[in-house]
């Protein structure tokens, strides 16, 4: 599944693109994805200016001068592609410009979806509600983990999963981070230090900046609007490592809770 920093490559890739442009046609191509486009998605939508894009956690944000955001999740294969030179059995959701580009929306597995939200009742969005801060804004503090995780005795992972706590954190970059942190993902998230939470905020920025200026993480049909795949894949330090090496020499062991795989050093993350 895309995560924040593919969606926030994504984001960032259709701006040049999108942003100020009107948008003179837009056609969903079939009812729904993984629930219903919005019936009334193509009349309040052709003839808007994009007024500017954005991201919350793993959702992009195309916001229009009508007060309307157009808010999408890319599910677990879902991409943008711009300008293609032929729409495709996957593309569900075209949108042109009035400079004439292109924007398809290809979903194969159809787990992504499509809302149109006014844009004053953004923070009323569902999904949206009691969502935590963004983990690369400035109210994500080891002040604010602290305060999060006081006498929490779950796994500090399954707390950084957990969207009320962190907005947009996965399962690929919280395992990346707390080997930069040096923090077991077992660990009880209420017993970790203040100086060991300074390391993991900063260990968060950094890896997500990271995976943004790598292009996010290339996973099965996942790939930037140009087209082009995210190269993090070749940064990672635990993630999908299982048997190889750790920079200290350690092979790199994983876990699965409830499906989903916990990659670590036991040397380097041994409390």
């Amino acid at each position: 599944m895309p995560e924040l920093p593919e969606v926030e490559t994504t984001v960032r890739g259709l701006a040049p693109v999108l942003e100020g442009r009107r948008l003179v046609s837009v056609e969903a191509r079939r009812a729904d994805l993984r629930r219903a486009f919005p019936p009334d998605l193509r009349q309040r939508l052709t003839g808007a200016r994009v007024t500017g894009l954005g991201r919350r956690a793993k959702y992009g944000l195309i916001g229009t001068d009508r007060g309307d955001t157009l808010i999408f999740h890319l599910g677990m294969s879902g991409r943008w592609r711009i300008d293609p030179a032929e729409i495709g059995a996957h593309d569900h959701l075209l949108l042109e410009t009035d400079e004439g580009r292109r924007l398809a929306l290809n979903d194969p597995r159809r787990f992504g979806s499509v809302d149109l939200v006014a844009t004053d009742a953004l923070h009323a969005y569902p999904a949206f509600a009691a969502m935590g801060p963004e983990p690369l804004g400035p109210e994500f503090s080891p002040a604010y983990l602290q305060s999060a995780l006081e006498g929490r005795s779950a796994p500090i992972k399954a707390l950084l999963l957990d969207q009320r706590i962190a907005a947009g954190l996965g399962n690929i970059y919280v395992c990346e981070a707390l080997h930069m942190a040096g923090i077991a993902p077992s660990r009880a998230a209420g017993r970790i230090s203040r100086m060991r939470l300074e390391r993991l905020a900063e260990a968060i920025r950094e890896v997500l900046a990271a995976a943004i200026e790598a292009g996010g993480s290339t996973l099965r049909d996942y790939a930037r609007p140009s087209g082009e795949l995210g190269y993090f894949s070749k940064q990672w330090r635990v993630y999908g490592r299982e048997g190889e090496l750790c920079h200290c020499g350690t092979p790199v062991r994983r876990t699965s809770d409830s499906g989903r795989s916990t990659f670590f050093c036991p040397r380097c993350q041994r409390s």
